[in-house]
């Protein structure tokens, strides 16, 4: 999968950091692509870690001006109360992005609970078909390893699909290839998940 543009001419700063495209994450990007027509200059992004949350807020504060607020669960409650306040005034878009949103992540300022529950929600799932396949060529080549055809069809349906399973399969993979000296295969696929593994599927 060859890796998308970003809306907005978004750069990416280098190849590590670069944000796929794909189905369960772009309506958050059309989302953060017209931040001038949110209902208020606010927006909580929430999803799972490894996610792309963080490269992606931190886009989008740099192409929109605006701020981004990571781990915002995890804030002072009185920042994030003026950072929103703030983002109003200036008419500068406040993007707030945490694990989950309200009331899963408890409020206990009361005029910033009111705030949060008029501000937008976007998310990040978990990967589908196109985006774990380009997940994982990405991170494998990153590791500078030889990516064989075939291999990431065989793995898109044989690991976790999430993006921290992604991660873990590649690094698997990495030190499987490391371990026996050998390049990656579907044969040395097949070897490191197991055959219990690969009769589920």
């Amino acid at each position: 999968m060859s890796q998308m543009a970003l809306p907005l001419g978004w750069p990416a700063d280098e190849r590590q950091e670069d944000f796929i495209v794909g189905e369960s994450n772009a309506r958050a990007v059309k989302h953060l692509e017209h931040w001038g027509t949110w209902p208020v200059m606010a927006t909580l992004l929430v999803g799972p870690r490894k996610s792309g949350r963080s490269l992606l807020g931190r886009l989008f504060a740099r192409k929109s001006g605006g701020r981004l607020i990571d781990d915002a669960d995890r804030r002072p409650e009185e920042e994030l109360f003026h950072a929103w306040n703030a983002a109003q005034e200036s008419h500068r878009p406040l993007l707030i992005v945490a694990d989950e949103a309200p009331p899963a992540w408890k409020v206990r300022l009361p005029d910033l609970r009111t705030r949060l529950s008029a501000t937008p929600v976007i998310g990040l799932g978990d990967p589908d078909d196109e985006l774990a396949a380009g997940l994982i060529e990405k991170l494998l080549l990153q590791r500078n390893l030889q990516v064989p055809p075939g291999l990431v069809p065989w793995l898109v349906p044989r690991i976790e699909r999430t993006h921290i399973g992604i991660i873990q399969a590649v690094d698997a993979l990495d030190e499987a290839a490391l371990a026996r000296h050998v390049r990656l295969s579907i044969k040395l696929a097949r070897d490191t998940f197991g055959a219990k593994q690969e009769d589920l599927f």
